[in-house]
């Protein structure tokens, strides 16, 4: 595998009107898909955080105010380099439409705004879903040390190109039907105005069509706007983690999306060990009038040495 490096972290919106305008002209010209990811990673060396915006993201996702980077921030400051590989002419799945399924991530170490970081990202393990086409999205942050390039945070992301089947890509067997979900006593009411997509966007830069009106979101094949799924993961692991500060890790699982407007069931479980020291959390989401549950997850506590192993296997969603 290879290295792109990059000038700079992109800007979301360019690479949205690009792909907006790729799907112009495959409508005119369909192209056929080798089914290959690309063979290289996308690299930014040094970037900055931007204060204000971190600040304005604290805000939104009702995160105290620290020098340190959320959790939920950080992915927002490597996703536009991920994206970046999606956006490309050779990436083999469409970029506008695409469903989140699934987030794994290791914060590894309190990030301060001022260390200067280095984004690597990749797109791995394409495979097929029931629904379509799965693809896992892998990014990296680093910062210069003494002893060399650290490691202080990884994510990778599962995306699903829905209604997507490219050849020689198996699709599994149909899953076995969920248990019944029933929720739990909330501990916490989110009431999400139909405006919820475009504030998130204006923080992180994610200006997807489908998060920002009911008519951008209809061209897209939506029924009505929907909450970004990082939004709704980085203001329940900010909850669940609270002012933990050791290494950490969290995975969360999108069930079904959250049309805007909307009211959201939370439930946080702490997992406290007999001596009182934290252990961990468990959370899910789910709509108080349908009980149909939109995501649900977990956050526990990171040995810095289990840190270097890697990810679990991403589970077929």
């Amino acid at each position: 595998m290879t290295d792109t490096q990059l000038s700079e972290i992109p800007a979301l919106g360019r690479l949205y009107a690009g792909a907006l305008g790729s799907a112009a002209k495959s409508r005119l010209s369909p192209s056929k898909s080798t089914g290959a990811l690309p063979a290289d990673r996308h690299v930014v060396r040094g970037a900055s955080v931007n204060l204000a915006r971190l600040t304005e993201f604290q805000h939104l996702v009702l995160h105290s105010a620290t020098d340190y980077l959320p959790t939920g921030y950080v992915h927002t400051f490597a996703f536009p380099v991920a994206m970046s590989l999606m956006a490309r002419e050779d990436f083999p799945l469409p970029l506008l439409g695409m469903v989140h399924l699934r987030n794994e991530v290791q914060h590894l170490r309190p990030i301060h705004y001022g260390e200067p970081l280095t984004v690597t990202a990749w797109a791995e393990n394409l495979g097929g879903h029931r629904a379509g086409t799965q693809v896992e999205l892998v990014a990296e942050v680093t910062v210069e040390a003494d002893g060399g390039p650290e490691t202080v945070w990884r994510g990778r992301s599962t995306y699903l190109a829905k209604g997507v089947f490219l050849p020689k890509i198996d699709r599994p067997e149909k899953s076995a039907v969920r248990a019944e979900f029933v929720p739990p006593l909330p501990t916490a009411l989110w009431r999400l105005g139909s405006d919820a997509g475009r504030s998130y966007a204006r923080v992180s830069g994610d200006f997807n069509p489908i998060h920002l009106s009911r008519l951008s979101a209809k061209a897209l094949g939506m029924k009505q706007s929907l909450a970004h799924g990082m939004y709704l993961a980085s203001r329940v692991v900010a909850d669940a983690v609270q002012s933990h500060e050791g290494p950490f890790q969290w995975s969360i699982d999108f069930e079904s999306p959250v049309f805007l407007p909307a009211t959201v069931a939370v439930a946080i479980t702490d997992d406290n060990e007999a001596s009182g020291s934290w252990a961990g959390a468990t959370f899910t989401g789910w709509n108080p009038r349908s009980h149909r549950r939109h995501f649900t997850g977990s956050v526990t506590p990171l040995d810095s040495a289990a840190g270097s192993s890697g990810f679990s296997a991403a589970a077929q969603a």
